[in-house]
C-alpha cells in the first residue's frame, strides 16, 4: 500500500455499514487495515442487495484495499490472536453496541494496557453512555431519532428515507475525523490515545443545520417540504416538458435577477421588493409559480442550456443511469474499473476526496472471508506452526 496514511495499521472488528465505511476511507489513502471476521459466515454485508456468484457487489466496494482475518472471537486462540493485533494498531474501529467489546475481553483498558497509544474509534447508536446507550441501534433509527427523517419527504406524506444509509454514513465520516484528530494528538508527543465516541443520532443531528436555534427562539418545527428549501428563495425542484426535473437555486440576490432574465421575467428581476431573501421569501409561491411556468414548457436540455449560459445553479436529477453516462463523472476518476475474482469487470465509485499530492487509490476489491489471516498473522510474528494449530481449530 502507498499514500499518505502509509505506516497506519487499522483493526477493524466490525459488520455492515458504519464501521466498516470508516476502515475504508482510510485504506483507500494507504493505511493498512485488517478486517476481523467471524470464521465460516463473514460480515453479513457479504450477502446485502445484489449478489454475483454469491457475493455482494456492495461489498466488493466497501472491503476493498482492506486484507480479510477469520477469527472466532469467542475462542481463546482466535481472542488472543485480536489481542496481539490491536496491540500492533494504530487505531481500532468498532461498532458492535456497547459493551460488546468488553464481553469479548477487548474494552479500553485492556486495549490501552496493550497499547497506549491506540486510538479506539467506537461507533453505536446512541454513544458509550447515557440513559439510551444500551439500545440497538441502525442508521434508520440514527436518521428518526438525530432528526432528518422528520424533515424528509413531501408535507403530504409520511417521513421518508433519503434512499441510502446516510446515519451510517455520516457516524462513518464523524469516526474518521476523530480518529485522525486523536492520531494528530498522539503524534504531537502531547499525550497517548483515547477513545473517539461516536453515536449515529449524534452524527445525523450534527448536521441539521439551524433545527435547535429555531426552535428554542420561535418554536419553530422544521417540516417536510418536498424539494423545497424553505426560508430561503427560491431554490426548488421543478419539471419539465419532457417529464424529467431540474433543481434550480436562484437564492442569492445576483443570481435571482440573472434567472429572472433568462425565463423572461424582468419585471420581478426589477422589483425592488425581491432585491433580498426576506423580500423573495414572502412572496415565494408566486416565484415558484413563475419559474415552473417556464420549465414546464421546455425539455430538460434546453432548461439547463439557457441557464448555464445565465449562470444561475441548475442541475438534472441523476439516476445512476445518469451518473455512469456523464462526462464529467468519467474525467474526474469516479467511476472506475475493477476485477471481480472471476474475471468479470464491475465499475466501482471513485475515491473521495481528491488531493493533489498524494491521492487515494484502489488496489483491489473485497478480499474472500480469511484470504489474509496466514499473512497478516505472520506480519505480527507468528510462527508457521503457531498458525497452523490456530487454523486446525477452527
Amino acid at each position: 500500500m502507498s499514500g499518505p496514511l502509509q505506516g497506519i495499521r487499522v483493526l477493524e472488528i466490525g459488520t455492515l455499514i458504519a464501521a466498516p465505511f470508516a476502515a475504508r476511507l482510510f485504506a483507500e489513502f494507504g493505511a493498512e487495515v485488517i478486517k476481523v471476521e467471524q470464521p465460516g459466515s463473514g460480515d453479513p454485508l457479504r450477502k446485502w442487495r445484489k449478489l454475483h456468484k454469491g457475493t455482494s457487489l456492495w461489498w466488493y466496494l466497501q472491503a476493498r484495499n482492506k486484507r480479510s482475518v477469520a477469527l472466532d472471537l469467542k475462542s481463546p486462540l482466535g481472542l488472543e490472536a485480536a489481542r496481539d493485533l490491536a496491540a500492533s494498531a494504530d487505531v481500532v474501529i468498532e461498532n458492535l453496541r456497547p459493551g460488546g467489546l468488553e464481553k469479548l475481553g477487548l474494552g479500553w483498558d485492556t486495549l490501552q494496557a496493550l497499547n497506549p497509544n491506540l486510538v479506539l474509534v467506537r461507533i453505536s447508536g446512541y454513544g458509550q453512555d447515557g440513559p439510551y446507550h444500551d439500545r440497538p441501534g441502525f442508521g434508520a433509527i440514527g436518521e428518526a431519532m438525530g432528526g432528518i427523517r422528520y424533515t424528509t419527504g413531501s408535507p403530504d406524506s409520511p417521513p421518508a428515507r433519503v434512499g441510502v444509509s446516510l446515519g451510517d454514513t455520516l457516524a462513518s465520516l464523524h469516526g474518521v475525523i476523530g480518529a485522525l484528530i486523536a492520531l494528530l494528538h498522539v503524534r504531537s508527543g502531547k499525550g497517548g490515545g483515547q477513545v473517539v465516541d461516536v453515536s449515529l443520532v449524534e452524527s445525523v443531528f450534527n448536521v441539521m443545520e439551524s433545527l435547535v436555534p429555531e426552535y428554542a427562539m420561535f418554536g419553530l418545527v422544521r417540516e417536510r417540504t418536498g424539494g423545497a428549501l424553505p426560508g430561503i428563495s427560491p431554490s426548488n425542484t421543478y419539471q419539465t416538458r419532457d417529464g424529467a426535473y431540474a433543481v434550480i437555486a436562484g437564492n442569492s440576490d445576483a443570481i435571482f435577477r440573472r434567472l429572472m432574465t433568462a425565463i423572461g421575467r424582468q419585471d420581478l428581476a426589477d422589483d425592488p421588493a425581491l432585491a433580498s431573501n426576506d423580500g423573495r421569501v414572502a412572496r415565494n409561491a408566486e416565484l415558484d409559480a413563475a419559474i415552473l411556468g417556464w420549465t414546464s414548457t421546455r425539455n430538460i436540455d434546453e432548461v439547463l442550456a439557457v441557464l448555464q449560459d445565465a449562470e444561475v445553479p441548475a442541475g438534472r436529477i441523476y439516476s445512476a443511469a445518469d451518473i455512469v453516462n456523464d462526462p464529467h463523472y468519467l474525467a474526474r476518476d469516479m467511476l472506475l474499473p475493477a476485477a471481480l475474482p472471476d474475471g468479470t469487470t464491475l465499475t466501482l465509485p471513485g475515491i473521495v476526496p481528491k488531493l493533489s499530492a498524494t491521492p487515494g487509490s484502489m488496489q483491489w476489491v473485497g478480499q474472500g472471508l480469511g484470504q489474509d489471516t496466514q499473512a497478516v498473522l505472520g506480519d505480527i510474528g507468528y510462527s508457521p506452526d503457531r498458525i497452523a494449530a490456530i487454523m486446525k481449530k477452527g
